[in-house]
């Protein structure tokens, strides 16, 4: 007899319910939002360590180019030297004083004064070329231009005893010719420079990552 063999059953195909297809779009639309979550995340991070960068290089920078205040005569001030005559000038030898930098003089209001004036004004101890008087202490009195500055006490006998000061101030390319004026530390434009940098490398990193 001949041998009779089965046939292999074929897959019978069935349409998905509508709870299916429900199911599979709701499950499509919870990976793509959580998808999507992750690249947000992904951007927020990539954004938060950008903006890391950018504050951190911008408050080195701004430390670079920040100014100097130096308080006249340190711990003693602003006052008639009672033993050396020289006190402010040995204190202004050891220093280098730059444009934008600061003078803090130190005292008590009707005691003394602080008055900027020419040359010939701090030789003769004399205030009829007065630049300018401040006499309400403490007085902070900025750098704005390089060259030789002159400071004294127009207080009777005070200039004479000691009280006044000469500072000579430099540039940052180091001149010191009188009446040249400089920006402080040429902070703008080496600023400028600093902040394209910045902007370059963050732009650089996030486009890597």
């Amino acid at each position: 007899l001949p041998q009779i063999y089965d046939s292999p059953t074929l897959p019978i195909y069935k349409q998905p319910t509508q709870y299916q297809v429900s199911a599979e779009k709701e499950r499509q639309g919870i990976l793509g939002e959580l998808k999507s979550e992750k690249v947000i995340k992904k951007m927020g991070r990539k954004s938060s360590m950008a903006m890391a960068a950018v504050f951190v290089v911008l408050a080195s920078t701004l430390t670079t180019y920040a100014s100097t205040t130096y308080t006249v005569g340190d711990s003693t001030g602003w006052q008639v030297p009672t033993s050396n005559s020289n006190l402010y000038d040995d204190w202004a030898d050891n220093k280098t004083f730059v444009v934008g930098d600061n003078l803090l003089f130190n005292f008590i209001t009707g005691e003394h004064d602080v008055a900027e004036v020419t040359e010939p004004g701090y030789d003769a101890c004399t205030n009829t070329d007065t630049i300018s008087t401040d006499n309400k202490g403490p007085v902070k009195i900025t750098l704005k231009r390089n060259g030789d500055h002159y400071f004294i006490c127009t207080y009777p006998g005070h200039c004479p005893a000691g009280q006044k000061l000469k500072v000579q101030v430099r540039s940052e390319t180091g001149d010191t010719t009188p009446g040249v004026l400089s920006p402080p530390r040429n902070a703008a434009s080496s600023l400028v420079v600093t902040i394209s940098l910045v902007f370059v490398s963050i732009a650089t990193f996030v486009l890597l990552c």
